[in-house]
């Protein structure tokens, strides 16, 4: 498998474009493919491939699993698509352009949040003045505590209300 941060990014504005893009690497547009391709534009945000087998809650038709981890890579290989993880769950799939350029994920909680290419690049360059690595911090989130877990009483009131 292609380690995602080593290819290419090509963004795809429409489902058109995609398939373009596939057609243009020699690859077939198999009507599984077209259906992961179809669930990436569906989804909100990025989403588990689990997700996209289930048909996002009913917006398309159900996939087998198998076959959509082969298309996501598949789409991976080619730059269509990246993943990342939050902490120790599944990978997250998006189309490439529709990924943040970085996230914070809480340890304690899960909860997540994006962050913006400023705040990345802030980031990776303390870590590089620190120690002169230049982090790739797109793949895995930035992990601590949210400020709800810092402040616990402000957690319990938050999820009281929830």
């Amino acid at each position: 498998m292609t380690v995602s941060h080593e290819v290419r990014p090509l963004p795809a504005a429409s489902i058109p474009a995609a398939i373009a893009t596939l057609r243009s690497r020699g690859l077939r547009v198999s009507a599984a493919r077209r259906l992961v391709i179809e669930s990436l534009f569906a989804a909100d945000g990025p989403v588990r491939a689990e997700a996209i087998a289930g048909g996002l809650d009913g917006q398309l038709p159900d996939s087998d699993l198998a076959s959509v981890y082969r298309n996501l890579d598949t789409l991976e290989e080619i730059g269509l698509v990246r993943h990342f993880h939050l902490g120790h769950g599944p990978g997250l799939y998006a189309l490439t352009g529709r990924l943040e350029a970085g996230y914070a994920a809480c340890e304690h909680c899960g909860a997540h949040r994006a962050l913006d290419a400023d705040a990345v690049a802030d980031v990776a360059a303390a870590v590089y003045a620190a120690c002169g690595y230049e982090p790739r911090l797109s793949h895995f989130p930035i992990v601590g505590r949210c400020p709800d877990c810092e402040n616990p009483t402000t957690h319990e009131v938050h999820h009281a209300h929830s």
